[in-house]
């Protein structure tokens, strides 16, 4: 899982890493510098220093070594040494050197002619000690630029993600219901005012879209629940009828049957489409072992002399608040695919425990496809027969709105079985 990077804290990042650096190379620079000075300092004052003693030596033999505080001459000869320079200097060739000895740091010039050595050292342990307070000086200088660059980012980042920060919370209270009040006008007219603009703009077409969405949804409805009265009505006179042969009266009763589920699956999608569930605290229970009653009444005489059984087991009463249409279509589904999908042997409705259980003597569903059969327009491999793939994702929808669940899994014994559970029972 990706970091979820905040622009704020990029900001802020961005300022602590940008005066940390800046501080750093600032101090970088000053302690070469310094060093670069210093050596060049020292170096050529003692090498001039040097070169005016031996001069002078050569024109006067008898003058005497320079000695000063921090400053120390030797003269000796190749072959005669003079203990009083240290080894570790008297190896030294011609040239400027530093040298660490236990008794502390020194800046040695050197000059080996072939008559005579020469030897000027220059206590430098002072100037480490002050070189190792400008170190730590330094690094506490870093620390405190980073700090303000720190403080400076958060108070800058507030500024600036504030009008950012205000645009989401306003967007965040809009509803598609109602429509967008004008972000633009709370915000002045630079990037984050043009975005709210464009916001504006696209929440309108939106809006437009879902209203006139769902206007032809409504009107599509209530015109197709007019002649769908009628064909439900003509049937129930028909099947009141004595003479009826069998062969009409399963004609009629698959024309009932359809007519009755397009009822339901036309007021259910209208709930989808609204996004409505059509419940208030005055709606009546409904019991699924009667729904389940009904859907088993109307699919038997649809089985015509398929050798299949259909069960319904009641353990105890279950009692849904939601319209029965909605009811009947997901429930309609599960029991539609069993009988489908079964050749022969029984399905089996369980009722009870807040809970619906569909199982059949089907071939079931291969393991690696169980996952996929919410999916819109899917079909197994090998499934034949009519079929669009779309009432198991009607389905899911419908348990997302009313906040149920559907599980679906292979019987051990072979065959299928759908679990529907109500979350919202009464």
């Amino acid at each position: 899982m990706l970091y979820r990077r905040r622009l704020r804290s990029r900001i802020i990042f961005s300022f602590l890493l940008f005066g940390t650096l800046l501080s750093s190379l600032f101090a970088f620079s000053t302690l070469l510098l310094q060093s670069n000075l210093e050596d060049e300092l020292i170096g050529s004052t003692l090498k001039q220093e040097l070169d005016d003693y031996l001069v002078q030596l050569h024109k006067d033999p008898t003058l005497v070594e320079p000695f000063h505080t921090r400053i120390q001459g030797f003269i000796t000869r190749p072959g005669d040494p003079n203990h009083s320079v240290m080894a570790q200097i008297r190896e030294l060739s011609t040239g400027v050197h530093e040298v660490e000895t236990p008794e502390g740091y020194f800046k040695a010039a050197v000059r080996k002619d072939d008559d005579l050595w020469a030897f000027l050292i220059y206590d430098i342990s002072e100037n480490q000690r002050l070189t190792d307070r400008l170190i730590w000086s330094l690094v506490a200088a870093v620390l405190v630029f980073s700090l303000l660059s720190l403080a400076l980012g958060l108070w800058s980042s507030s500024a600036v993600m504030k009008p950012v920060t205000d645009l989401a919370e306003r967007l965040s209270q809009l509803a598609e219901e109602t429509p967008s009040p004008g972000l633009a006008r709370w915000f002045p007219d630079d990037e984050v005012g043009q975005l709210a603009a464009a916001l504006d703009a696209y929440a309108a077409r939106v809006h437009h879209l879902v209203e006139r969405d769902r206007e032809f949804n409504a009107d599509v409805s209530h015109e197709l629940r007019t002649p769908l009265a009628v064909i439900s009505g003509a049937t129930e006179l028909l099947l009141a009828q004595k003479d009826l042969s069998d062969k009409t009266k399963n004609r009629v009763l698959r024309i009932a049957r359809a007519a009755r589920q397009s009822t339901d699956i036309t007021t259910a999608l209208l709930h989808l489409v609204r996004a409505e569930q059509g419940i208030n605290q005055d709606s009546d229970a409904q019991d699924v072992g009667k729904i389940v009653e009904n859907l088993i009444h109307l699919h038997e005489p649809l089985l015509d002399k398929k050798p299949l059984e259909l069960k319904i087991v009641g353990e105890d009463k279950v009692s849904v608040i939601a319209p029965e249409s909605v009811i009947a279509v997901t429930v309609g589904n599960l029991i539609s695919n069993a009988i489908r999908y079964t050749p022969s042997g029984e399905v089996v409705c369980t009722i009870g425990s807040g809970r619906l259980l569909v199982e059949d003597t089907g071939p079931g569903i291969p393991e690696a496809e169980l996952s996929l059969v919410m999916n819109r327009h899917y079909r197994g491999e090998g499934i034949t027969g009519k079929g669009s793939g779309l009432g198991l994702a009607i389905v899911q929808r419908l348990c997302e709105l009313y906040g149920w669940s559907i599980h679906f899994e292979n019987r051990k014994t072979g065959g299928l079985r759908a679990e529907l559970r109500f979350f919202g029972q009464a």
